[in-house]
């Protein structure tokens, strides 16, 4: 993934072409795909085949416990974050007496459950300036009534990466009753996480973490348990799922594993296994240090060509992720896609997605191009 040798073996369909776009899919290596050629073959030996389905689920569970910095009883999986977070809105089960902090910043998935809610709480948007998430601006959003603060840790939106010190001290000391909500999607597996006292952990599958399509983590320290149990119906997540009792009472098992209400999508955990545990053999250390000076590069570049990134960029919190507005956005994006370097185009936005399998060339390509152009 580093090295233009282990590119060229793992990531065969990135020759010939700058793929800077990590931030909406993936390249997954070729693990991957032996890994869901493995799902395939379990498959085709029908019920018996489900030993390799759960042992599958298991060692996933293992692998993402170890890099969530949990433990396997404290993760488990759903199918999208949309799901996860329409899990947690039934978990918490707020009422228009609570309220919910959110920011400008967070993709809808983990904004919009609360708007939808049967008895919405009081939505309060903590809302950025020049492209930052300031603690001090959410001071006056917090207070007793909070019960929760739903944050990206990077923003899929511009790149931001939330100070998380600030923040988790912010909602500590003035929300006393609040949980906090992370979502990680934009983060794990390209950079270190570091948010401790988190209470809840979310990421989707198909990104960073170099997985594929049907797949959520959700991650919850054992001691928010209680507080975090889902109450949907299902099987997968009872306890007396098929005991004599199962039509008087539906015992569901506590935290993280509520969350897994049906039968887990094999096939994207399977992936997500392979996925991950490639991820760690080169280390997320080793590929935020490859791919944060080049984060920079592209930084200083776009600035060089009077580009202004939509927030600054901090080197002592690293993302993966720049973008910036131009009234001639349309035009940029197709000289671009038309050069094979691939960018996410959005309402007058370009984003830049930089991952461990990008190089200084893919940079310098994308930035000759833009410079042509401009």
């Amino acid at each position: 993934m580093l090295t233009d040798s282990s590119r060229l073996r793992d990531f065969p369909s990135l020759q010939g072409r700058t793929y800077l776009n990590t931030a909406a899919e993936s390249i997954p290596p070729l693990c991957v795909g032996q890994a869901l050629e493995a799902y395939w073959q379990d498959k085709l030996r029908g019920m018996a085949g489900r030993e390799g389905h759960f042992a599958a689920v298991e060692s996933c569970r293992e692998i993402s416990a170890q890099m969530l910095g949990l433990t396997p009883a404290e993760v488990s999986f759903c199918s999208c974050s949309s799901e996860a977070y329409n899990l947690l809105a039934s978990a918490l089960d707020l009422t228009n007496a609570d309220e919910v902090v959110v920011t400008d910043l967070d993709f809808p998935a983990g904004a919009t459950p609360w708007l939808r809610a049967a008895r919405p709480p009081v939505v309060r948007l903590w809302q950025a300036q020049a492209g930052e998430l300031l603690a001090d601006d959410m001071l006056p959003l917090l207070n007793e009534k909070t019960r929760l603060v739903q944050v990206s840790l990077i923003s899929f939106y511009n790149g931001h990466r939330i100070d998380w010190p600030a923040l988790h001290e912010a909602v500590r000391t003035h929300a006393p009753n609040a949980l906090i909500s992370v979502d990680i999607t934009q983060a794990f597996g390209r950079v270190e996480l570091n948010c401790p006292g988190a209470d809840i952990l979310i990421s989707s599958t198909h990104k960073w973490t170099l997985g594929v399509h049907g797949g959520c983590i959700i991650g919850i320290p054992v001691h928010n348990a209680s507080r975090l149990t889902t109450h949907a119906g299902g099987w997968y997540h009872l306890e007396n799922a098929f005991e004599s009792d199962r039509f008087q009472r539906a015992i569901t098992k506590n935290g993280a594993l509520s969350f897994s209400v049906g039968m887990p999508n094999f096939a994207a955990l399977y992936a997500l296994n392979a996925a991950l545990r490639y991820v760690a053999a080169v280390s997320v250390a080793a590929i935020s240090a490859h791919a944060d000076p080049l984060v920079r590069t592209l930084y200083d570049g776009l600035l060089d060509l009077g580009l202004a990134p939509m927030c600054p960029l901090h080197d002592d919190h690293p993302t993966g992720i720049l973008a910036f507005m131009h009234p001639r956005s349309v035009e940029l994006h197709a000289a671009l896609e038309s050069e094979n370097v691939h960018v996410m185009h959005s309402a007058g936005r370009i984003r830049l997605a930089v991952h461990g399998y990008n190089t200084p060339a893919d940079i310098q390509h994308a930035l000759d191009i833009l410079k042509k152009l401009l």
